[in-house]
């Protein structure tokens, strides 16, 4: 398998989350974590202190060189990411146009 073919499955697993956020933002159903997070009284701090935590756990994880932890708290970082994203009404097009700049 290429490069260019795991670099497209991630893309896609990226826009099916996005597209899941999304949904749970829209519809707000009440057993959803992700749409408690955006209903949450702390409002945006929420996510932001999520995001605070989860990178604090990666550093972590590196520092003690646990990879599967390092995939963990990656993956916690980048589903709040997304989660900010939506909240600022934007979405994955908006990061990966920020990212071709920096290629």
């Amino acid at each position: 398998m290429s490069g260019d073919a795991n670099a497209d499955g991630a893309d896609d697993v990226v826009d099916e989350l996005f597209a899941v956020i999304e949904d749970r933002k829209e519809r707000l159903p009440e057993d959803s974590y992700t749409a408690s997070l955006f209903t949450s009284e702390k409002g945006e701090n929420e996510v932001l202190e999520k995001l605070g935590e989860e990178t604090t756990e990666l550093v972590l994880a590196a520092k003690d060189d646990d990879r599967e932890e390092i995939a963990h708290e990656s993956a916690d970082i980048v589903y709040h990411l997304l989660v900010l994203l939506a909240m600022k009404d934007m979405d994955v097009a908006d990061l990966r146009a920020e990212l071709e700049t920096r290629r």
